[in-house]
């Protein structure tokens, strides 16, 4: 069986790193982009790679609004990201950042949906 590897200590804290700076950068507004500034946008965690060269990065904007225009606006000043967090975080490589849509707010808001729903409620009534 193959198994996942876990994560170091060291991934985890470089991806907090790079999540606290993205939302710092995004929060101010120091992105010159009509999209993102008319937009707040979470984001939810930054995975890196073993080799911290690459970080996917999952966001939310508020509300799930307007995601793929927010998503288009982040993909198209990525270069300009990927220089800040490099500035900011002193490493022998800057990381590339990828951004995708943060999909575990309508996971959990499904599985409640479910877990509400009439046939569970009919079975644990049961109990």
């Amino acid at each position: 069986m193959t198994e996942k590897p876990e994560k170091s200590v060291r991934t985890l804290r470089v991806g907090e790193q790079v999540r606290h700076i993205l939302s710092e950068i995004l929060q101010r507004g120091n992105v010159h982009d009509d999209t993102l500034a008319s937009h707040m946008v979470s984001v939810t965690e930054v995975r890196m790679s073993p080799d911290l060269r690459h970080a996917t990065v999952f966001v939310k904007p508020l509300l799930g609004k307007d995601e793929d225009a927010v998503l288009k606006a982040l993909r198209t000043n990525t270069a300009y990201l990927q220089r800040e967090v490099a500035h900011r975080i002193k490493m022998k490589y800057a990381a590339r950042l990828k951004f995708l849509a943060d999909e575990s707010f309508d996971e959990g808001s499904h599985i409640d949906a479910l877990l509400r729903s009439d046939h569970v409620a009919r079975d644990l009534d049961g109990e």
